[in-house]
């Protein structure tokens, strides 16, 4: 008996949701590496280590990781992306996003830095793909976008009712931060980048403008006093994980579900960066954090849910042409 061939519309419906899935996936390791990195930043901080330190680190190592990709695709015009939003992108998510946010930890403590910066993020995402991207929220979206936040706040609501004097200056660069990494996933987004090459262009650029720079003005001394397990960790998770992975798995998830969905992801990291800050910092778990996490945890589902619902119409739509 011969096959029923399937409707035309069928596989480009089963291509988007299978995106969808894929793009979910990476956007939750993206968020995982972001926790880690959030405690990485604190324990630097506390080991001695300047935010100059870290940037260094980061980039220099996450340039050479991806150096090889971009020699083998047009290196004289950053595999595509171009010198100038090359430029601007590393403006963006380079240096100065790990200088700007790792600089409030001497000022505020670890749940700030998760209400605040990643908060920033979700916000200024989602106006700014509304305005540019025309992604506005629907209802589901905006249920989404509240629980999401309810959860950050109540995730870092301890933290924040014992707040220090000078907590107000690390809130203000942990909110510059997340601005920052907003605006950076909304330009991809714009501009139909490949995510392998905007990661690779950030990286690569960052670490030829920022190294030399921190060469001369900062210098190796306090990098040459550091312990190894200090320097290889933060190599590890600032350079590999979180300068290069992170990157490439967030940019993805920006191409697969959309910016403003894709801003929804950073809310998963205050719950990962509490565990983990448990057991390598002495931060305790308490039960806000727990409800804040499952907060967090149900504005991705409902946003996930939301994106199957849309997808679930279009096959509707195209049968009562059909009919």
């Amino acid at each position: 008996m011969p096959d029923t061939p399937l409707p035309e519309d069928a596989a480009p419906v089963a291509g988007v949701a299978t995106g969808l899935r894929r793009g979910y996936l990476l956007g939750c390791i993206a968020a995982v590496i972001w926790g880690g990195y959030l405690v990485t930043s604190r324990r630097g901080i506390a080991a001695g280590l300047s935010p100059a330190d870290m940037a260094f680190l980061r980039y220099v190592i996450a340039g050479v990781v991806m150096l090889p990709f971009l020699l083998r695709h047009a290196p004289l015009r950053l595999a595509g992306v171009g010198w100038k939003k090359g430029l601007i992108l590393a403006c963006l998510a380079g240096p100065p996003f790990v200088l700007v946010g790792a600089s409030g930890f001497r000022f505020a403590p670890l749940a700030h830095a998760a209400v605040i910066q990643l908060g920033s993020v979700i916000l200024v995402s989602t106006v700014l793909a509304a305005i540019t991207l025309r992604e506005r929220p629907g209802t589901a979206g905006l249920v989404s976008l509240s629980l999401v936040l309810l959860g950050l706040f109540v995730t870092a609501g301890s933290g924040l009712a014992g707040g220090r004097p000078d907590a107000w200056r690390g809130d203000l660069l942990f909110a510059i931060a997340g601005s920052l990494w907003a605006i950076f996933t909304v330009l991809q987004r714009r501009w139909g980048l490949s995510p392998v090459s905007v990661t690779a262009a950030v990286c690569v650029v960052s670490a030829l403008l920022y190294g030399p720079i921190y060469a001369v003005v900062v210098g190796f001394e306090r990098l040459s006093r550091a312990s190894p397990a200090v320097l290889l960790e933060q190599a590890l998770v600032q350079g590999v994980l979180s300068g290069a992975i992170a990157m490439l798995a967030f940019a993805a998830a920006v191409r697969e579900v959309g910016a403003a969905r894709a801003a929804l992801f950073p809310a998963l990291a205050p719950g990962v960066a509490m565990v983990l800050g448990s057991f390598l910092t002495g931060d305790r778990v308490s039960a806000l954090h727990v409800i804040g996490l499952v907060l967090l945890t149900g504005g991705l589902l409902v946003s996930a849910w939301d994106a199957a619902c849309r997808n679930a119409t279009v096959p509707a739509a195209s049968n009562e042409k059909l009919s």
